[in-house]
């Protein structure tokens, strides 16, 4: 699937703030707004001003939106839910070449709120998944113990976990401890009835 460049790092950073969500066994990752300063420096989101109350509760929302769309059942769901998010950031589409990057669209207007300006870019890069037909790559991983969000961007559509080498790799290996397990099992079960056939026969036979 061919994504472009800016929209790809919009769902990195959609992604990212998806799983910030306190979870059974994770904290809230946007607890304060120290938090989400950090988040605003780790992501590089740019034209962000002094941040405050206001800022960390609107982010908070846009965050459960994002993550009402990785949950939506189907594909007019998900574009109700992008539709409402983009209006209400009041998206203003504008070519922009900021600190030496390249020409690139953001989508927030001038002056938005952080909240705003992740509801727009982020929003638009969920709405080019839904109309390219691929909401399905909108995905939780499937690890027992794990529920964190990606963008399934495999060609054949069949990524499952969140990352190969942590939670694939920690599947793959318990599920080679099991079959060992069970292997070896079976095999002890094959040697006692072997050895019981042989103290059968020389009972038999004395």
């Amino acid at each position: 699937m061919q994504i472009p460049h800016d929209t790809r790092r919009a769902l990195d950073v959609v992604v990212a703030l998806v799983n910030t969500a306190a979870e059974p066994d994770q904290p809230d990752g946007l607890a304060d707004i120290g938090a989400l300063r950090g988040f605003v420096h780790e992501h590089a989101i740019s034209d962000v001003g002094e941040l405050g109350a206001r800022d960390l509760a609107g982010v908070r929302t846009v965050r459960a939106t994002f993550a009402q769309v990785f949950a939506a059942p189907n594909a007019r769901v998900a574009a109700s839910l992008v539709n409402d998010l983009v209006a209400t950031a009041g998206t203003t589409p504008q070519l922009t070449d900021h600190d030496g990057y390249h020409w690139h669209v953001h989508y927030f207007a001038p002056g938005a709120s952080v909240g705003d300006h992740l509801a727009a870019d982020g929003g638009m890069a969920l709405a080019f998944i839904v109309v390219s037909g691929e909401q399905e790559r909108l995905r939780r991983c499937e690890a027992p113990d794990c529920r964190r969000a990606f963008v399934d961007l495999s060609r054949n559509r069949s990524r499952r976990y969140c990352s190969s080498r942590t939670c694939g790799n920690r599947l793959h290996v318990a599920a080679y401890r099991a079959r060992r397990k069970e292997a070896g099992a079976g095999a002890s079960e094959q040697e006692e009835v072997v050895h019981r056939s042989e103290q059968q026969q020389g009972a038999d036979h004395p």
